[in-house]
């Protein structure tokens, strides 16, 4: 397993048993909005990363991104699996149709 896949579950298992001592439990309590709020802020570090920080820096500002959408995924119900099998499902897609597949 992956540790992505192990974050998931920590993740899962911080909300299934909130303590007070967790970052996680704490941002879930403030709601879907303040975790959305998170993901955003965090995305938008990504990109000034990116163009221009360094390496290193996109690097930790990715890790914060992954760790906060994994908590919104969790959050919504959905899973590491259910985005691998979106995925899995446009490959098919675009290998059938050699275009990107947009749901636009």
């Amino acid at each position: 397993m992956s540790f992505i896949y192990e974050l998931e579950q920590i993740i899962h298992n911080r909300l299934a048993n909130p303590t007070t001592d967790s970052y996680t439990t704490r941002l879930r309590k403030r709601g879907t909005p303040k975790i959305c709020q998170k993901v955003g802020e965090e995305a938008v570090e990504v990109i000034v990363a990116a163009l221009g920080q360094g390496r290193s820096e996109l690097v930790a500002e990715s890790a914060d991104l992954i760790y906060h959408w994994l908590v919104l995924l969790a959050d919504q119900g959905i899973s590491l699996l259910d985005i691998e099998a979106e995925l899995k499902s446009r490959h098919g897609k675009m290998s059938q149709s050699h275009e990107p597949v947009s749901e636009e």
